[in-house]
């Protein structure tokens, strides 16, 4: 296939079907059918004269060439955006929209207190926050920077590790007055326990004495709302497992004296397109100052405590 006849159109479908691994969720994404996705799939096997997928009764699997091609296809996607995004703001620096995900807890309880500050010193940027736990595909371009707790799998993507989150133990004082302070984390028996459903399944990152407590100990609450979680806290309902960050925004909560829970490293993730054009580089440097554990020193790699208010009685 000559480079003048060039079909980003069927580059565009082949690498649909490629990253969502079947004909009919690529139809259902593009608006098609499933035969004119194939079909497109076939006229660019026969421009290119090689097998790019193998069809089964499970999906479709990529051929090495296939592979090959899907690397290409997403540099050419991200090339073909940058050059768009340096088109559309060549007069306008620092002006449009960034869409940023994170997950449950550090959008709506770390960064959104800061994002006041920044619309006033870029006034000419369109911010939009999504709190979601699934990573979002930044190639496809579901979003433009992501906030997660792994690092990018993706070549094709930049990656920077921003810190570490450190999880504590807490509870208000009316819980305490009437049930006591436990002394140990395996020390539980009689506590109510609540728990975010994002931490369930991160066993690999809880403390030894942590994850025995919870082989060990049935939590009251499990639910998928940081909101809900400290909202249930601060009334009384429980000893909840949070970030140490939350004793900032909440400092009636009492950070319990026990070993961390769980330490979770988390990164920034967004793509070369992102990098290049002026409010993203402002909005990746604005957040790259948001978690910089020199200046914030809950995401430090040793950790560091809240003030307990019971200390000092």
């Amino acid at each position: 296939m000559r480079v003048e006849s060039f079909d980003w159109d069927r580059i565009r479908i082949f690498r649909a079907v490629a990253e969502l691994g079947s004909m009919s969720a690529a139809a259902e994404k593009l608006g098609g059918s499933v035969p004119t996705i194939s079909r497109r799939i076939s006229e660019l096997e026969t421009a290119l004269r090689t097998e790019l997928v193998k069809r089964s009764s499970r999906g479709i699997d990529l051929t090495d060439a296939g592979r090959m091609l899907l690397r290409h296809a997403n540099l050419m996607a991200d090339i073909v955006s940058a050059a768009h995004d340096d088109v559309c703001d060549s007069d306008t620096a620092n002006e449009g929209p960034v869409h940023l995900v994170t997950g449950d807890g550090l959008g709506p309880y770390w960064l959104a207190r800061r994002i006041p500050q920044f619309l006033v010193s870029y006034p000419g940027i369109e911010l939009t926050l999504t709190v979601s736990d699934r990573p979002p595909d930044l190639l496809n371009n579901e979003a433009d920077i992501a906030i997660q707790f792994e690092p990018p799998s993706r070549s094709e993507l930049i990656g920077r590790r921003m810190g570490v989150i450190h999880y504590l133990c807490f509870a208000s004082t009316g819980y305490l007055d009437l049930h006591g302070t436990p002394t140990s984390l395996t020390d539980f028996h009689h506590h109510r326990c609540l728990l975010h459903e994002g931490y369930v399944n991160q066993s690999e990152h809880w403390a030894d004495g942590a994850f025995l407590a919870r082989q060990l100990i049935p939590f009251s609450l499990i639910t998928n709302s940081s909101a809900t979680l400290i909202a249930c806290c601060r009334a009384g309902g429980g000893i909840a497992i949070l970030p140490s960050y939350i004793g900032a925004a909440y400092p009636e909560l009492v950070p319990l004296a026990l070993p961390e829970v769980a330490s979770i490293q988390f990164w920034m993730t967004y793509t070369e397109r992102v990098r290049r054009i002026p409010r993203g580089q402002v909005v990746v440097e604005w957040l790259r100052k948001a978690f910089d554990p020199a200046e914030s020193d809950w995401f430090r790699a040793n950790l560091t405590r809240p003030e307990n208010p019971l200390a000092a009685k």
